[in-house]
């Protein structure tokens, strides 16, 4: 399934909402929705409106919901709020600002209880459960860093630094052999951060500007497509980057996903979704 996000509506974006997270649950046919300003919503295999399931936790709103995966066997949804500081439409702000106000979360529908797991993260975005469901992984954007959290067994509840990677992470996707497809959206806010003048002067901006700059300029200053397929031990299985001078097509991947055979490639900020066949290059 497809998000378009058309032209830019940022202003407005939050009225109709900006679903960010699609996930089939394969054993009851409903569609899981993670709405960047709605929150966790659903749709039943019948299709009609959304209903929603979860927009707080505990009196303190979703500022951004993300992502999500659902364990199949269990039916629980677990998810991401990136932050409750910055809605979408000013994510490079999250970035700049190092706001830690990120949360991951999981939402029983059984119970319809949704339960905190981890907070103070720092633009915690996509996320995926291993293949047996024991643990899953999920991506800080703003550290650039790949986490491991435990799920059962003895180190249920542990965190783990999988990866630091080169550059900001999006989406993260499984494949059917249990490894895992990252991402990766831009290395230019990674030369805003590391010039500290730079990020400050520009966090004195309008959010929305901020992100407009982030998305001119990224594509000035090697705003590069990459994907990165790794074990669930964090080991780098392959690298597919767009490299300097290649495809314009491919700047600002934001997830890359593994289908029968074929690898999907799409984007947050550019018009494109790419289909090719395994094995590929990016030449």
């Amino acid at each position: 399934m497809v998000v378009k996000g058309g032209h830019d509506h940022s202003q407005t974006e939050h009225i109709c909402g900006r679903p960010l997270g699609l996930r089939f649950n394969e054993k009851t046919g409903d569609l899981y929705i993670t709405d960047a300003y709605m929150g966790l919503l659903v749709v039943g295999p019948n299709g009609g409106l959304a209903t929603p399931l979860a927009q707080q936790l505990d009196g303190l709103a979703f500022g951004f919901t993300n992502s999500l995966d659902i364990d199949h066997n269990t039916g629980v949804v677990y998810f991401t709020d990136s932050s409750t500081r910055f809605p979408r439409r000013n994510y490079v702000s999250v970035i700049i600002s190092g706001d830690d106000t990120g949360r991951l979360m999981k939402f029983d529908p059984i119970t319809k209880k949704t339960t905190l797991l981890l907070n103070n993260l720092k633009f915690p975005n996509g996320i995926a459960l291993s293949k047996n469901g024991d643990f899953l992984l999920f991506v800080e954007t703003t550290t650039c860093r790949l986490f491991k959290f435990w799920l059962k067994s003895a180190k249920a509840g542990n965190l783990e630094v999988l990866a630091q990677l080169p550059g900001f992470p999006d989406n993260i996707k499984r494949n059917s052999i249990g490894e895992f497809w990252v991402g990766i959206n831009s290395r230019f806010l990674e030369w805003v951060v590391s010039n500290s003048w730079i990020g400050n002067g520009l966090i004195l901006v309008s959010p929305v500007d901020v992100t407009k700059v982030h998305s001119y300029l990224g594509g000035l200053i090697g705003g590069m497509g990459m994907g990165i397929r790794l074990d669930g031990d964090g080991n780098v299985v392959e690298v597919l980057d767009s490299g300097e001078g290649k495809g314009k097509r491919w700047k600002f991947v934001s997830e890359v996903e593994e289908y029968n055979g074929n690898l999907w490639v799409g984007s947050v900020t550019r018009s494109f979704v790419i289909r090719q066949k395994l094995p590929m290059s990016l030449d």
